[in-house]
């Protein structure tokens, strides 16, 4: 399935953000290649990252789970994850 991913970051977790950076974007990387991740970007307010957002196409919940379990982001406490959004959607084909 597919999913829109926004993720805000604690008010508190740049120091975080920054520490865990080179993890987080090693494995978007992966899932990438794989297909797993469509599109990921920070989220940018008064030229300050937030968060992110990113577009996921997990085969199910199970594995959604897996990949958040092992998100540095998650790991370190940098996303806020009682605000933390999932929302299903369906991205039109490329043809």
């Amino acid at each position: 399935m597919q999913y829109l991913v926004i993720a805000y970051d604690h008010a508190d977790a740049i120091d975080r953000r920054l520490e865990s950076r080179d993890d987080h974007v090693k494995g978007a990387k992966e899932l990438m290649a794989s297909g797993k991740i469509l599109s990921a970007a920070a989220l940018i307010e008064e030229d300050k990252m937030v968060g992110s957002t990113l577009v996921v196409d997990f085969e199910n919940d199970n594995e959604m789970d897996l990949w958040l379990d092992n998100e540095p982001y998650v790991k370190n406490n940098v996303w806020n994850m009682d605000e933390f959004q999932i929302v299903p959607i369906k991205v039109l084909p490329k043809s």
